[in-house]
This record gives C-alpha cells, sequence and structure tokens, in this order.
C-alpha cells in the first residue's frame, strides 16, 4: 500500500510497507487527498522500476492517473541507456500553452467580446478528429515535422520571425526524423495544423487581474487589466498515433534488453538501443507538429483579435527540486465521464456567461468534461507550486471569452 508522509512545507515522501521511496510530491494536505483518490501514488512508485532512473521522481500538485506514468509525474533517466518509455512522455506529446498579450483592456473589449469569442470559435476549428482549413500533402508536412514553426513562419507566412524568439527552442526540437513517423500519423495530421481538439484543450481570452511581481510583468509585457489570449492544445491525432506505434513496438521490444515492469504500460526500452533511437526522433517530430500547431493557431487568432490563469516563472531552484518541472494546469479530481454524470453542460454555460464569460464549445456534454468542479484549485495548485520553490507569481488571469475544444 503506497502512501505519502509530510517531509516539508509543500512535500511529500512516498512511503510502501514503511520504506521511503525515491518518489515526492509537491502538494498540500487538500491536493493530496484529491491525489490518493485514483492510482496516480502507485503509478508515481511503479515508474522508479524504469531501467536508469536518476535520483527521485516527482508528483506535480495537479498530478492524476494517467496511462502508466501519472499526468504530472517527472523522471529522468541516465544516458546511454536509461530507459525512454512513450507512456512517459503521453499521447499528446507536446501539449502546452502559449500567452498572448494584446493592446486591448477591459474597457475597450467589453463591446467586442461577444464578436471576437464567437470570431474566434469559427476561425479556429475545435472538437475530437476535427480538420482544418490548412491540408499539407506529405512534402510540406515533413518539414513541419522536421522545422516545426519555422518552416509556418518562414516558407509558408504564419506568423513573423519574432515569433521564433519568444518560443522555447524556437518552436523546433533539432534531431526530429519525419521518416520515423508512421503512415498512419501521417494521415491523421495532414489537416489538423490550426485546430485545438477535444478534451481540455481551448483558447481562451482574458484579463490581467493581478500583477504579483512588477518588475517580471513589465519585461513580459503585462499589465493591470490587459486583455490576453492563451492558447491549449499539442500534437492532435499525429502525436497520439506517434505515442500508440511507438508503445506496441517497446511492449515486443523491451523482452529483448531483459526488462521486466511492474505494469506494462511503462513500455520502453534503453534510450541507445535503435527502437529508443527511432522513437526519439518521431517524438521530437510531433513536438515540432505541436509548435507549428499552436503557431499557426496563434497567427489566426491575432488577426481576429487586432483590428482562469497564471503567469509564472520558474525559479532556479526548481532544476534540482523538480528536474525544472512545474504543471501547466490544474489537474483532474473527476474523470471526463464522472464530470459528465455529476455536471450540465447546459447549466454550466448559462451560469459561466451569467458571470461574463462567453463559452463557445461544440457540444454541452463536452462543456461538462471540462467544467470547473472537474478540476483542483488553480489557486491552491500555484501556491504548492509558488510555496514549493518551484516558480514565482508574476500576475493572475481571469477568463472572459473561452473556446472550447
Amino acid at each position: 500500500m503506497i502512501r505519502a508522509e509530510l517531509i516539508a512545507p509543500f512535500e511529500y515522501q512516498l512511503v510502501d510497507e514503511h520504506q521511503p521511496l525515491a518518489a515526492r510530491v509537491f502538494a498540500d494536505a487538500t491536493l493530496i487527498e484529491a491525489i490518493m483518490r485514483d492510482h496516480s501514488l502507485q503509478q508515481l512508485a511503479n515508474v522508479r522500476a524504469l531501467p536508469g532512473v536518476y535520483g527521485d521522481v516527482y508528483g506535480m500538485p495537479d498530478m492524476h492517473e494517467g496511462y502508466g506514468f501519472p499526468v504530472g509525474g517527472v523522471a529522468a533517466t541516465e544516458l546511454p541507456d536509461g530507459a525512454i518509455s512513450p507512456g512517459g512522455i503521453g499521447f499528446d506529446i507536446n501539449c502546452g500553452v502559449r500567452l498572448m498579450t494584446s493592446n486591448l483592456d477591459r474597457a475597450s473589449f467589453a463591446p467586442l467580446r461577444e464578436r471576437i469569442v464567437h470570431d474566434i470559435s469559427r476561425t479556429i476549428p475545435s472538437g475530437y478528429g476535427r480538420g482544418g482549413r490548412l491540408a499539407l500533402d506529405d512534402d510540406a508536412l515533413c518539414r513541419v515535422l522536421g522545422s516545426g514553426c519555422r518552416e509556418l513562419v518562414t516558407h509558408l507566412g504564419f506568423g513573423i520571425a519574432e515569433d521564433l524568439e519568444v518560443i522555447e527552442s524556437g518552436g523546433a526540437l533539432e534531431g526530429a526524423d519525419p521518416t520515423a513517423v508512421s503512415v498512419r500519423a501521417l494521415a491523421r495530421g495532414r489537416d489538423q495544423l490550426g485546430t485545438l481538439g477535444g478534451g481540455n484543450h481551448f483558447v481562451e481570452v482574458g484579463a490581467v487581474d493581478t500583477i504579483f511581481d512588477a518588475d517580471a510583468a513589465h519585461v513580459l509585457g503585462l499589465r493591470a487589466d490587459q486583455i490576453t489570449l492563451i492558447v491549449h492544445t499539442g500534437s492532435r491525432g499525429l502525436g497520439h498515433q506517434v505515442c500508440s506505434d511507438y508503445l506496441a513496438l517497446m511492449d515486443t521490444a523491451q523482452a529483448r534488453y531483459g526488462i521486466t515492469l511492474p505494469d506494462r504500460q511503462l513500455a520502453c526500452a534503453p534510450l541507445s538501443s535503435p527502437e529508443g533511437q527511432r522513437y526519439f526522433a518521431a517524438m521530437r517530430a510531433a513536438a515540432n507538429f505541436a509548435f507549428a500547431n499552436r503557431q499557426l493557431i496563434s497567427h489566426r487568432v491575432r488577426a481576429v483579435l487586432c483590428p482562469t490563469s497564471y503567469v509564472l516563472l520558474g525559479t532556479d531552484a526548481a532544476e534540482a527540486r523538480s528536474l525544472a518541472s512545474v504543471c501547466h494546469g490544474a489537474g483532474r479530481v473527476l474523470s471526463r465521464g464522472a464530470a459528465k454524470r455529476q455536471l450540465t453542460g447546459h447549466a454550466l454555460r448559462k451560469e459561466l456567461e451569467a458571470r461574463g464569460i462567453t463559452v463557445r464549445c461544440p457540444s454541452n456534454a463536452e462543456l461538462a468534461e471540462e467544467a470547473p468542479e472537474a478540476y483542483k484549485d488553480i489557486d491552491r495548485v500555484v501556491d504548492v507550486v509558488v510555496g514549493a520553490g518551484l516558480a514565482r507569481k508574476v500576475a493572475r488571469l481571469v477568463p472572459l471569452g473561452v473556446v472550447k475544444g
């Protein structure tokens, strides 16, 4: 039976039969109680069984049950023979968030809100399986997989050169190999650039509600009452297929390397192996697709906008305390099925609009899946991240309009 013992403010150590494990979770008493309701603690303990794990493994305050790894779980493995596991990286490869600022403030945005949110919902396709307005042939798609945002900005004209300067890694991971991506994955991604997908993905129009760090906010171009946009999405069906393809490959390959694991979903291979290297190259290609996806959405949202979130900055201490990782959301407390059973999308839509938040979502059922009640308290999660020394607050944003996947 895996349990968690408090060892420092906002930090718990996993214990199994009175034996401390090299696994830690950043949480407070309320969040650890929510985390213990599913199997995520056991999943985090299982991650220790991967070959070559370096140091402790970590759980972020948004942690919840995932595939093999818990969502919000962090681990590092040593080169050259430490394991690489598709389940650890996940099905939505390079799922991430992009923040954009605007020259509008709340007062100037108010009379435009309905039109802008409506135009965003028409411009950015959302929902499971939805394709976009841009369909690439294989050559163009492979160029995107190879060079990510650089291909979109430099050759296709979707964005400006300055965009690349403010995106992690310039919007492209080196070493991507499009030939390591299957024909099926290419087919799934061919028309999905510039689309949100479903689940917890969204475009949110918000406003800066509170400034915590004036100097950092100034550097980031944030000011009180400023209208902002957040784009949250990933690599869509292409990334999902890459993960599926290589989970199957790792499942058959790991026996050749003498690897046994407590959970089949942790299927892996040594990074130095042919299977590990091929997956790593395909994963980076899918990550470049996700970078490009957010770039295209941002470009189109920018064209619409121009006539509940936080901005955090990582700390130097996070590198040692959590492998330089923090969460990018609140983390679920209700599964999507449970949320639909307990919550009504129609009532939620009316409640949000009564609070001045314009909502666009393909269906009430999908809206219920992503209701605020289905997630941990974002203020509490952020307080843990800050209290544990992993990041510092810059500003708090409040939503004014949301387009949901």
